[in-house]
């Protein structure tokens, strides 16, 4: 009697699961939360953020100078002037107004 030769199912079950699992980790780094398509979009958003607040500082600290300028203890005539003109629509007495 020969023996005929007995498939290594065993062998087979382990190397489909070992695949499998490396397939879905390697899934997972690629395209999950922490993968590196969230990475590459999470630093798009830090930088867009980043120049956000750059936008943001400078218009804080245009608007602390105005206010500043504007203030009891610092008072900018010119500054002064210009805002009842906008904001008021005066004009000086020697002034033509043309729409």
């Amino acid at each position: 009697m020969t023996k005929t030769p007995r498939p290594a199912v065993g062998t087979f079950v382990f190397f489909t699961l070992a695949l499998a699992l490396a397939t879905y980790f390697t899934f997972a780094a690629i395209q999950g939360d922490f993968g590196i398509f969230s990475r590459t979009e999470i630093n798009a958003e830090s930088d867009a953020l980043r120049k956000q607040l750059e936008l943001v500082q400078s218009d804080v600290s245009r608007m602390e100078n105005l206010t500043r300028r504007l203030s009891d203890t610092y008072l900018d005539l010119d500054l002064l002037d210009e805002q009842a003109r906008s904001v008021l629509g005066m004009i000086r007495a020697d002034e033509i107004v043309i729409r």
